[in-house]
């Protein structure tokens, strides 16, 4: 006769920690009770703070105590009077703010001094700084001195409508990169040889690189078909013709 199949034992019970040991036959608590023990979140605040102001402008960190000021920037506050507002260092790179009226002719002596020989002038940029009013741009020139090789920044102020000598007599190289820095800032470069818009269509309305430009664009040239803004300069084109 064959043995009858095992039954399977039944799954021992869970072990039982201490706590809920403690637990088991304890009334349950009542109805709110619970929600009462916790502490109340804390109030909102009446008045949420006011944001932050926007920054007025860079910092500028002047050069640390003790550190020595490049033989060449000595040289220019000695040729050129008045030529240096301030100084600025920071990982070793010296920034020279300049005012608008010795831009020229700190340029000048920087091209041709013989402790600094900056004859390339690798790029032309600016910042926008709205809250300062007086001056809100930052225009900034990067020189190199392809014999020295060193480098040094030109820093000037100037305001919203402020005019600014252009460098190109000193560094044809500036040419388009004054271009680029009117084109996207509007800054008022005068002397020029040929200042007009380099990125933007000749008719585009406003500066797009100005922190108060809109971020969608001038509303009144804001169309989704391009042919439409075509059509739009035709008539303005054909109603001068006229």
């Amino acid at each position: 006769m064959a043995d009858d199949p095992k039954q399977p034992e039944p799954p021992s019970p869970a072990p039982t920690s201490a706590a809920t040991a403690a637990t088991v036959g304890k009334p349950a608590a009542p109805l709110g009770a619970e929600a009462a023990a916790k502490p109340a979140p804390a109030a909102k605040a009446a008045h949420a703070p006011p944001p932050p102001a926007p920054p007025s402008g860079p910092p500028d960190p002047p050069p640390p105590a003790g550190t020595a000021v490049p033989a060449f920037i000595t040289t220019l506050q000695n040729a050129v009077s008045g030529s240096v507002d301030a100084l600025s260092v920071y990982l070793g790179d010296w920034t020279i703010i300049v005012p608008a009226a010795k831009l020229i002719a700190a340029a000048t002596h920087l091209k041709s001094a013989p402790d600094a020989l900056f004859d390339f002038c690798s790029d032309v940029t600016a910042t926008d700084w709205p809250p300062r009013k007086e001056a809100r741009f930052d225009v900034v020139y990067c020189l190199y001195s392809t014999r020295l090789r060193h480098r040094v920044r030109l820093k000037v102020k100037v305001g919203e409508h402020q005019p600014l000598a252009s460098v190109t007599g000193v560094w044809p190289s500036a040419n388009w990169l004054e271009r680029e820095v009117y084109d996207m800032f509007g800054v008022n470069f005068t002397g020029h040889p040929d200042r007009r818009r380099i990125l933007m269509p000749e008719d585009w309305q406003g500066f797009p690189e100005r922190k108060d430009y809109p971020l969608e664009g001038p509303g009144e040239l804001l169309m989704e078909n391009p042919l439409d803004w075509l059509k739009l300069r035709q008539a303005k084109e054909e109603a001068e013709i006229e």
